[in-house]
């Protein structure tokens, strides 16, 4: 295994890359507080404990984890706001929030000591990418009670970059800023990143040529062809980072220079990938949902959290020295997977074959509706600038051969002028759910 240099206060070679014995037996020692915590302190985790008649004391190995119970969304929501908290109120020193958009949002606490923790880790993670104290970091995700935006910032702070706390939105002054600043870096969700890559382009600024390097994208399913699209269009690298607010923010796993997989950091958080219908553990290399038990979090730990993320481990040592498992990319969300015609499909398999026809820019919305009683997908598709719309009909049609194909599903595609697509400012909306609810 060859080791990058980095910069040594974010990458402990120590913990990085200790061998794998170790790493569990440090697992085993942290589960064993975090379970005891979670007991005596949060009312949920003890009724849920007791009824599946385990206590903290059951567990002797990391085995023994799937003896107790899962958490999922709706507990956050049934606690809501306080109830899931492991520390008095006067430990908490922030706060944060899902939108609420589907009911009562999802409220995550910090004490001082997790606030810490966080920023270290997402140092980590610019580390990984071979980010130094030497970069300017453009922060484009939103701050505010969505973890992305301060997350992002405290991490590249704790590091030692310049930051640039622009957040979301205003994307003619996201340009300015980039090239006059002199960004190295820049983070935010990969969708308003490419609409700041087409904004450059239409004002005839050149970030391709100007001194960005890296990019730091997460918050939403991408496509290994968005990749592509991101890095030819920028000049840059680009990597995936992965976090939830529930468990913590971004920076739970990351992608090293090695781009083959995120890696998760497994001294602070325990993975597992299960049969989302058995509920059963699967083995490394085998396809199921993420589920994540917090090790070292104070204010929420999390026992057994259900991300309903869809993606596989690997316990592979990395080329880049680190030992930590890796997450290999996810695929989408078990609730986002759409059955069409008898066809399972998830939003990214479409997007990594759309961004990939040419004549298409990479904006699309998936819109689903009800026929009879079978789901049916029309793809709106936007055509590049200077198509001639008399030749739509023929790319519609080529479009369609294309996810057919490579897919295996059939579809209705619209192919609309530049610009006709909705921009996103953060997270993008792929999917309208035109379903009758009953």
């Amino acid at each position: 295994m060859r080791h990058q240099k980095f910069e040594p206060a974010y990458f402990d070679e120590a913990v990085e890359t200790m061998p794998r014995g170790a790493l569990r037996d440090l697992q085993l020692l942290r589960l064993k507080e975090t379970l005891n915590r979670a007991y005596r302190n949060v009312p949920h985790y003890r009724e849920a404990f007791d009824a599946l008649g385990v206590t903290p004391d059951d567990l002797n190995t990391l085995e023994d984890l799937t003896r107790f119970p899962f958490t999922t969304k709706n507990d956050l929501r049934v606690g809501y706001p306080f109830n899931m908290f492991a520390v008095p109120q006067e430990d908490v020193v922030r706060l944060h929030a899902s939108s609420g958009t589907t009911g009562r949002p999802t409220v995550v606490g910090y004490t001082r000591d997790d606030v810490d923790v966080w920023a270290q880790l997402v140092a980590r993670c610019f580390v990984a990418t071979g980010a130094t104290k030497r970069d300017i970091a453009h922060i484009a995700y939103g701050y505010g009670l969505f973890t992305g935006g301060l997350g992002a910032h405290y991490g590249a702070e704790r590091l030692g970059c310049a930051v640039v706390p622009m957040s979301g939105g205003n994307t003619e002054k996201q340009v300015l800023l980039i090239s006059d600043f002199g960004a190295t870096i820049i983070c935010g969700t990969p969708s308003y990143v490419l609409n700041i890559a087409e904004e450059a382009e239409k004002k005839g600024v050149d970030l391709r040529g100007g001194p960005l390097r890296i990019g730091i994208f997460g918050a939403e399913p991408w496509s290994q062809a968005l990749r592509q699209e991101l890095e030819s269009r920028l000049g840059i690298r680009a990597y995936d980072i992965y976090g939830l607010s529930e468990i913590m923010g971004p920076g739970v796993a990351m992608e090293c220079t090695e781009q083959c997989g995120l890696h998760g950091w497994e001294d602070h958080f325990l993975f597992e990938v299960i049969d989302s219908e058995t509920m059963e553990p699967l083995p490394p290399g085998e396809e199921g949902e993420l589920v994540i038990t917090t090790l070292t979090k104070q204010a929420l730990p999390m026992i057994r959290y259900r991300t309903r993320d869809i993606t596989r481990l690997s316990v592979e040592p990395c080329a880049c020295g680190r030992t930590h498992a890796r997450i290999l990319r996810v695929a989408g969300r078990n609730d986002d997977m759409m059955i069409i015609r008898g066809v399972n499909v998830y939003p990214s398999q479409l997007e990594s074959v759309m961004i990939g026809v040419e004549g298409f820019s990479p904006h699309y919305q998936l819109v689903l509706q009800r026929e009879g009683n079978l789901d049916s997908l029309t793809i709106e598709v936007e055509a590049n600038p200077g198509i001639d719309p008399a030749h739509y009909g023929a790319m519609a049609k080529q479009m369609r051969h294309s996810i057919k194909s490579i897919v295996g599903v059939s579809t209705r595609v619209i192919v609309l002028g530049p610009g006709e697509i909705p921009r996103s400012q953060g997270k993008a909306v792929r999917v309208r759910d035109l379903r009758r609810k009953d």
